[in-house]
């Protein structure tokens, strides 16, 4: 009888990794202060903001990164998206993240679609 096959773990991209780290802030797995090392700039202070809101955290299915995508503008930045699935509800998460001298990547923006806030007099 033969054995399967194991092939090595591919190591996580930092869009992968960064995905599931805002994930868990902004669905309230995990408290903002956890993403002070790993965000520069207005970044923090932006995820501080969404996540007052708990804008992922829900009542039934926990939320999860369905896909990601992303692009890279210049070497050492990335620009990437997220769905983020709970139930049969999707969201969309987009980030920016920047690799410093240090080699590490950091968040350097976040932002969370879904419902557009109507604006006054409008339809």
């Amino acid at each position: 009888m033969s054995r399967p096959v194991q092939r090595p773990a591919l190591p996580l991209r930092p869009t992968d990794r960064f995905a599931e780290l805002l994930l868990a802030v902004l669905s309230g797995q995990r408290p903002v202060h956890a993403m002070l090392r790993h965000t520069a700039g207005q970044a923090y202070d932006e995820l501080i903001r969404l996540a007052e809101r708990g804008p992922l955290r829900t009542r039934g299915a926990r939320p999860v990164v369905r896909d990601i995508g992303w692009f890279e503008p210049r070497e050492g930045a990335i620009e990437a998206f997220a769905r983020i699935g709970a139930g049969d509800r999707l969201r969309a998460m987009a980030f920016r993240l920047e690799r410093g001298r240090d080699l590490r990547w950091r968040c350097t923006a976040v932002e969370l679609g879904g419902p557009r806030p109507r604006r006054a007099g409008t339809r």
